[in-house]
């Protein structure tokens, strides 16, 4: 019988990454989606609440990850317990929440994105021991040294997962899917070109404050005259966005929330970014890049660009792991070689 994996989904960005790492893994593995959900019963309690509507555990993120599971003929099992599987593996991208499953199962978590800024507050959860989902944003996710192994976007990354309470030893650099690769977006058929981008976060929807008309003005400034577009968050309130935009840009502006942002950001003169991962493609395509991240603190952390090789290395880390016997920090320490080696091997397509 073939082994049994459990990937878990969230945002479009997780979810595609995920179903990469499957396409390398489908033919050997007998492979299941889920979508994130509450590790404990006070995350429960929430959703019961109707409180998380505007996170990856419920409301639209929920639907779009069941709706990308059932265009691609992928098999679900919500929470990895509906179907009675027993799991081999489990992917994750999120490790502030540790459902029991996961904690009897091999798992490996792989970096979907930048992480937030550490805040005095996220000090006092991990301090005090609390629930690290207390810290509401993603600055502990990573760092919290619950999964057996951790792929890590950059050696940037894997100093700072490290410093802030991983084991050094569980992390591997394999680069970032979706973010390795930023030279394919170059060809593209998004029909404009020459504009200032504007790639804005869902800072208001995940509980924090902003100053949204502040940043509109900010980024018309800097446009100094040049035309603007508008890329939003798909968790942002759409309405309330675009009436913000109209009435504080000049006519003409374009506002999207749907569509390929990396060919936008491709297209474009200069991006302006607030939280959002994205920073790091326009980075990689020499575009002037505007962050509330510290330049140099986003030169550190930069992806690699492998060609496209993230899903590939881990999808090879994976095939090894599952069947090998030991804590995961013991494999790669006795597959390090292997691992050097895989790097900079050429990867074939799947």
């Amino acid at each position: 019988m073939k082994k049994k994996i459990l990937f878990i989904i969230g945002s479009p960005n997780q979810t595609t990454q995920m179903y990469q790492i499957y396409l390398q893994l489908k033919e050997e593995f007998d492979c299941y989606f889920t979508q994130f959900f509450p590790g404990d019963w006070m995350m429960d309690a929430a959703v019961a609440l109707k409180t998380m509507e505007t996170t990856i555990l419920s409301g639209h993120f929920r639907q779009k990850g069941e709706q990308f599971v059932a265009a691609h003929g992928l098999k679900y099992d919500y929470r990895g317990s509906q179907l009675g599987n027993t799991y081999d593996l489990i992917f994750m991208c999120i490790d502030i929440s540790y459902p029991p499953i996961a904690r009897r199962t091999k798992t490996i978590w792989v970096q979907e994105g930048m992480i937030d800024p550490i805040t005095p507050w996220a000090k006092w959860v991990k301090r005090l021991r609390l629930p690290a989902y207390f810290a509401v944003r993603t600055s502990l996710n990573g760092s919290m040294n619950r999964a057996d192994i951790y792929c890590a976007a950059s050696e940037g990354y894997k100093e700072y997962f490290a410093n802030m309470g991983t084991e050094r030893d569980r992390i591997v650099v394999t680069g970032m899917i979706n973010f390795d690769n930023a030279s394919q977006y170059l060809y593209n058929d998004f029909p404009y070109h020459d504009y200032v981008l504007v790639c804005t976060s869902d800072i208001r929807e995940t509980f924090r404050d902003e100053d949204r008309v502040s940043f509109i003005k900010h980024c018309v400034d800097i446009a100094n005259g040049r035309p603007l577009i508008f890329k939003l968050h798909p968790n942002e309130q759409l309405e309330r966005a675009h009436r913000e935009i109209k009435e504080n840009t000049p006519d003409g502006t374009l506002v999207f929330q749907e569509g390929d942002t990396n060919h936008m950001i491709a297209n474009c003169q200069e991006l302006i970014t607030q939280y959002s991962t994205v920073v790091y493609i326009g980075m990689a395509l020499g575009k002037p890049v505007h962050s509330y991240f510290d330049r140099d603190f986003l030169d550190k952390m930069m992806p690699m660009q492998n060609q496209g090789r993230s899903a590939y290395y881990i999808a090879e880390i994976a095939r090894r792991y599952i069947y090998y016997s030991g804590h995961g920090k013991e494999f790669l320490a006795t597959h390090n070689q292997f691992i050097k080696e895989m790097i900079n091997e050429t990867v074939p397509t799947p």
